[in-house]
């Protein structure tokens, strides 16, 4: 299937691995020319170097960014516009979960899950906007986390947290959308990550294998589909609601969770 974005410029944050790579390559191979961030350079150098073993270096661009820094992500707007000279999509990619229940968490910890899955989104938003503004199929797509319509209480700043953002993502779709700017979300459930992988390595039942193992995960937590989410599948989400194929679509959160929701 094509998109409809070959030669339309994209910006993934945090795109140096898992589903943030996957979506890259995706809008790679699609045509577009994306520009991505991360804070780590080694891992980001090593993301630009893959890819473009197989895409052309032009259609490329990296940018060590910490999205809580505004000065950083400004320069990386800036460079965006220098090097490709528009932005038509922008995909939020950055940020990550913190496991601890109420007893255990921190004043800070509270304070510092509503800074990173607020202000990650909001920085980036603000520098990208007027340059959004001048495209003819803009839009802003947000990954989110199943957690914000289901919250887990071992996860419960970062469930917190993830609601809100999905309350501010529709309320950035109802207020852009005069301006022709369409904002969407993808709510994941459990992907495989090099977390995964992480727990994987270290576990005690060294008879079962990846696929077994996962498989058990899934058959525990009643995964309707009975495994874990593959990246390139959160990231087909991501780049159907960034395309005009979703033309028609904002305000809306598409899940990803094999069915895990079980919501009607």
């Amino acid at each position: 299937m094509a998109f409809g974005i070959q030669n339309k410029v994209a910006i993934v944050t945090g795109g140096s691995s898992g589903i943030g790579l996957e979506t890259v390559k995706l809008l790679l191979s699609q045509g577009a020319k994306v520009a991505w961030c991360g804070r780590n350079v080694q891992r980001l150098e090593q993301s630009y170097e893959m890819v473009c073993e197989q895409y052309p270096a032009e259609q490329c661009l990296i940018w060590p960014c910490d999205v809580l820094d505004k000065k950083q992500v400004q320069e990386f707007i800036e460079q965006v516009i220098e090097r490709f000279g528009a932005i038509d999509m922008l995909i939020n990619n950055a940020g990550q979960g913190l496991v601890s229940d109420f007893k255990n968490t921190t004043d800070e910890q509270w304070v510092d899950e509503v800074k990173l899955k607020y202000f990650s989104v909001l920085h980036i938003i603000k520098a990208a906007l007027p340059h959004l503004l001048q495209s003819q199929v803009c839009s802003i797509t947000n990954i989110n986390s199943l957690l914000a319509l289901k919250p887990e209480r071992h996860m419960i700043a970062t469930s917190a947290a993830r609601a809100g953002l999905l309350n501010l993502t529709k309320s950035l779709s109802k207020e852009f959308s005069a301006q022709g700017v369409r904002v969407n979300s993808v709510l994941i459930g459990m992907v495989e990550s090099g977390q995964w992988r992480r727990r994987y390595e270290n576990r005690s039942d060294r008879e079962l294998s990846w696929e077994q193992w996962t498989a058990k995960i899934a058959s525990e937590r009643e995964i309707p589909l009975g495994r874990l989410g593959y990246p390139q599948e959160v990231a087909n989400a991501l780049v159907f609601l960034a395309s005009p194929l979703a033309a028609y679509t904002t305000g809306s959160a598409i899940e990803v969770t094999g069915g895990f929701s079980q919501e009607i």
